[in-house]
């Protein structure tokens, strides 16, 4: 992952820019049937990070209410404008952002640390050698940096 500070991103329009004020704590290539469903692509890419972390520098959001595999919903924040989706929120938990990586400006600048739910990967997607991948779910204590845990952890106290 680049070792910026801080990384700027919007959406398709521009009528949304946003400032990440740090490095997120992980990132996830989800390859559910939802996240396939919901960005109509073959996995969807989300970096975790504090909410406060990120600053909306221009434009206002729209938060679409969608269903989730948990049950417990999420809130995906939007251009008005465009419809892109910036970032989401999972379960009521607005203080976690899971951050749309293709959205910022240098998305390579994010790359996935794990690949998750790669039982329903599309049979075309070839994973790198050696990525960290899981068939389903995991847990965070397995593959975050203890740096990362403790953010999340500072989180949810």
């Amino acid at each position: 992952m680049s070792q910026a500070k801080t990384f700027t991103g919007g959406c398709a329009c521009s009528a949304v820019r946003y400032t990440v004020k740090s490095a997120p704590m992980f990132v996830n290539a989800c390859h559910c049937r939802w996240c396939q469903r919901e960005t109509g692509s073959a996995f969807a890419l989300n970096a975790l990070i504090e909410t406060d972390r990120i600053e909306v520098t221009t434009g206002e959001l729209e938060t679409v209410k969608t269903p989730s595999h948990s049950g417990r919903g999420q809130d995906v924040l939007r251009c008005p404008s465009c419809k892109v989706a910036l970032w989401s929120h999972y379960g009521g938990a607005a203080q976690l952002a899971f951050l749309r990586v293709g959205a910022l400006d240098d998305p390579d600048a994010m790359p996935p640390d794990i690949h998750i739910y790669t039982a329903s990967k599309q049979a075309w997607v070839v994973l790198p050698a050696g990525a960290a991948a899981v068939e389903a779910y995991y847990k965070s204590a397995d593959y975050w940096p203890p740096a990362s845990l403790e953010r999340r952890r500072a989180l949810f106290n």
